[in-house]
């Protein structure tokens, strides 16, 4: 494989990546410092911790992805940064840091939107990865992104050609994944907490609402976060517990059955609107991305529906789901081949849309 080496820059949220990509796919090193457990003290994310911890990790993240690529600056054919959306502090210090190695080594410098690097995420082949083995996904793509901030499918023609089919209204999937984690008392971030309780779930009797929204591909969660409210405080005073005592945990095995009727909410809703937003599309395959797609019962359960129709399904694994600068890398080649360039005056911008052509 051969392309642009392209040195991309990620720090839109809680994680301060970077990474080095050639032509778009091939990952040469892909360094990321999360902030995890800084957040779980408060239970999500405080911005100006989260920019603080930006600014104290990101030049050793630097050093590091160089290291791993045994790569330096004159190996370097431009500089990506994520621009948006996501937290205003965090963006300012990956755009701004983004804009001095740029500078300083005259490389070109490429402007990335989060969301788009998500997507691209589903091209990415770690380092050693047979190419031939894992071919690129055809056009036309259904892509499903789900992660904290942000639930929504596209149809994708071409790289950086998408058109919106739906959206969250309310909350992003992500987000109700931690606030239900946090009423269950699992901590933060919900997701994997909720997946690894549920996986403990023996009755699974516990049944969820569902938000369908007619015929549309919209998403809503906000309904099932207050109808989760509902169901846990009715178990608690089943369990003879005070709804509002913090301090004395559910049992365990009721914990267990509640978030795996929660999870099976959402994953039904996510996955019934891309399996139907493919065959409706006409799509060749789906890509499926953001933290959430993590998530082992997503996964399976889009790979299972899908393979019983015939398409192809492509989920970048785990680490490459959550943000990271090698999506970034994917999503700045295709637009640097494109021949975009952005200014020094590049600035942040938190709530930069998904744009087609």
């Amino acid at each position: 494989m051969s392309g642009p080496l392209l040195l991309a820059v990620e720090s839109s949220c809680d994680e301060t990546g970077i990474a080095l990509v050639e032509g778009g796919r091939r990952i040469h090193s892909n360094v990321v410092a999360s902030q995890v457990a800084l957040h779980a003290a408060t239970g999500g994310i405080v911005p100006e911790v989260a920019a603080r911890a930006h600014l104290r990790w990101i030049v050793p993240v630097l050093d590091a992805a160089l290291e791993d690529a045994a790569a330096d600056w004159r190996d370097i054919d431009a500089v990506a940064v994520t621009y948006g959306p996501g937290l205003a502090g965090s963006l300012l210090v990956g755009v701004n840091f983004a804009k001095a190695l740029a500078h300083v080594h005259a490389k070109p410098l490429i402007g990335v939107n989060h969301l788009e690097g998500h997507v691209e995420a589903g091209w990415l082949l770690d380092p050693g990865e047979d190419v031939a083995a894992r071919p690129e996904p055809a056009f036309p793509v259904v892509a499903l992104v789900v992660s904290g901030g942000h639930t929504f499918l596209v149809e994708m023609r071409d790289h950086g050609d998408f058109r919106l089919l739906g959206q969250t209204v309310d909350d992003a999937a992500g987000e109700a994944f931690d606030k239900v984690g946090r009423l269950l008392g699992l901590g933060y971030p919900g997701g994997p907490a909720i997946q690894r309780a549920a996986e403990a779930a023996v009755a699974r009797d516990v049944i969820f609402p569902r938000a369908w929204l007619g015929e549309s591909y919209d998403f809503s969660f906000s309904g099932l976060k207050t109808a989760a409210r509902r169901i846990v405080a009715a178990a608690r005073t089943e369990a003879g517990l005070a709804a509002d005592d913090a301090e004395t945990s559910l049992p365990e095995a009721t914990v267990a059955e509640l978030a795996y009727g929660f999870q099976a909410a959402v994953v039904d809703v996510l996955a019934t609107k891309t399996l139907r937003a493919a065959r409706e599309t006409g799509a060749r395959a789906i890509v499926v991305g953001g933290g959430v797609a993590a998530n082992t019962v997503l996964r399976e359960r889009i790979q299972a529906d899908a393979a019983a129709v015939g398409l192809p399904v492509v989920v970048p694994r785990p680490g490459l789901c959550t943000d990271n600068g090698a999506m970034i890398g994917a999503a700045g080649a295709r637009r640097f081949a494109a021949g975009e360039r952005a200014g020094l005056d590049l600035d942040a911008r938190p709530s930069l849309p998904l744009a087609g052509r």
